[in-house]
């Protein structure tokens, strides 16, 4: 598994982080960590670490504003009566983004790097993982090109970052059945299509 330098970071309240546990929502909240890994052709994925959540700053030229290179997983952290910390499967997460990363032409990342940035955010953020019966902590890995170019070609940089979300349930209604649409006139996928990457343009796309 790969090695992730932690950045000392201060926590925030233990009241104010219980407040948010007690009724978290969904994708509203986040911990007080995340995770950072960058690439170029020379380094390839390097300087994985552990740093505190925060806005970070981007060039207004960078290739994901302008061609859209980026994919994204998601998956949940669950807390178990016993005080132990599950997911569910997250080897095949990695596979699924490196998937996406294929389609997209975005540099494929290790499943030890993958699976190490999860292991090493939940351990750092546990006390962030709500006990409240339907909840998790709500995990979002993702791969996104930071070069800044205008051009159409594939990037030379790309960042990974994971962040957690302390997370209910995902409807308003809660654990109720819903109403489903079929849309009949606009389609987010069609054959040679990337409607089998989990990439934000698939998202925009069924907005509408």
């Amino acid at each position: 598994m790969a090695d992730f330098h932690l950045a000392p970071t201060p926590r925030r309240p233990q009241a104010e982080r219980e407040a948010i546990l007690a009724d978290p929502g969904f994708g509203s909240n986040f911990s007080d960590h995340m995770v950072l890994i960058d690439w170029n052709p020379e380094r390839g994925w390097h300087d994985h670490r552990i740093v505190g959540y925060a806005p970070f700053t981007l060039d207004p030229a960078s290739a994901v504003f302008h061609y859209a290179q980026e994919a994204f997983e998601g998956l949940k952290a669950y807390a178990h009566e016993d005080g132990s910390i599950w997911t569910f499967r997250p080897t095949y997460n990695a596979a699924r983004l490196n998937h996406s990363n294929r389609r997209l032409a975005i540099p494929e990342l290790e499943h030890e790097a993958f699976i190490g940035s999860l292991v090493n955010l939940v351990r750092q953020d546990a006390a962030w993982v709500p006990d409240v019966p339907g909840s998790s902590l709500y995990l979002r890995p993702f791969i996104f090109a930071s070069e800044a170019f205008l051009g159409v070609r594939a990037a030379e940089r790309y960042e990974y970052l994971a962040v957690a979300s302390p997370s209910g349930a995902y409807f308003a209604n809660g654990f109720q059945p819903i109403d489903v649409w079929v849309e009949r006139d606009f389609h987010r996928a069609g054959p040679g299509g990337m409607g089998d990457a989990k990439t934000g343009g698939n998202y925009a796309s069924s907005l509408l």
